[in-house]
């Protein structure tokens, strides 16, 4: 699944106009990771020549505008909303923005102008909670979050149905989707309507009075 992940994550970047790198290939069972196994994908966009982040942590494809360079952390969990309790109890989420790592993604693009990019499925609903997550975030290091589900819903309205993306399984998969109508708003709707129950009549007429014989 992780695989899946780092996939539609590449994918929308270079659907961009960024050029990603995936330093590792191979997956790190049994042991801690190095500080360069921590990486999941290194993003360069060749039209931005001054980095301009935003102010805000919560980004879309608008916001990377300004973004020339980022390391990036691809975490999946999709059935799971990322709190500060997890982040907390899982510290190692957060490891891709720690200093020895992103002085590794520095070297490579030699320089020390590099954003560090969250990619998660979603925050959680509680204006609250997800303030409170946000603010952690921050403390250690983030500079924007993507959520899965902007990344797909922006990936849906990107492609065009009539162009064969043969090269991407991701791509290919989501065109299909689009293609046969299954991705519209009232498709996604009907999709996950429930059935209701057949309610009954009810009926105007008084009690029915007894027959005497």
């Amino acid at each position: 699944m992780s695989a899946v992940n780092e996939w539609i994550v590449r994918d929308y970047f270079e659907f961009l106009g960024f050029f990603v790198v995936q330093p590792r290939k191979y997956q790190v069972p049994g042991r801690a990771k190095t500080a360069e196994e921590e990486i999941d994908l290194i993003v360069c966009n060749p039209r931005v020549t001054e980095q301009r982040l935003p102010d805000h942590l919560i980004w879309t494809g608008r916001d990377l505008a300004g973004v020339g360079r980022a390391v990036v952390g691809v975490r999946g969990w999709h059935t799971e909303r990322f709190s500060a309790n997890t982040f907390e109890q899982a510290p190692d989420i957060l490891r891709f923005a720690e200093a020895d790592v992103v002085r590794l993604a520095e070297k490579r693009f030699g320089t020390d102008r590099v954003a560090k990019i969250l990619c998660l499925p979603q925050l959680p609903a509680s204006p609250e909670l997800r303030e409170k997550a946000l603010v952690l975030l921050r403390e250690r290091g983030v500079d924007g979050v993507l959520q899965f589900r902007t990344l797909l819903q922006e990936l849906v309205a990107m492609l065009d149905v009539n162009k064969n993306y043969e090269k991407s399984d991701v791509l290919q998969t989501i065109r299909i989707l689009k293609a046969y109508g299954l991705l519209t708003p009232e498709k996604q709707l009907d999709l996950f309507e429930r059935k209701r129950r057949p309610t009954r009549r009810k009926t105007t007429a008084g009690p029915v009075e007894p027959v005497v014989q």
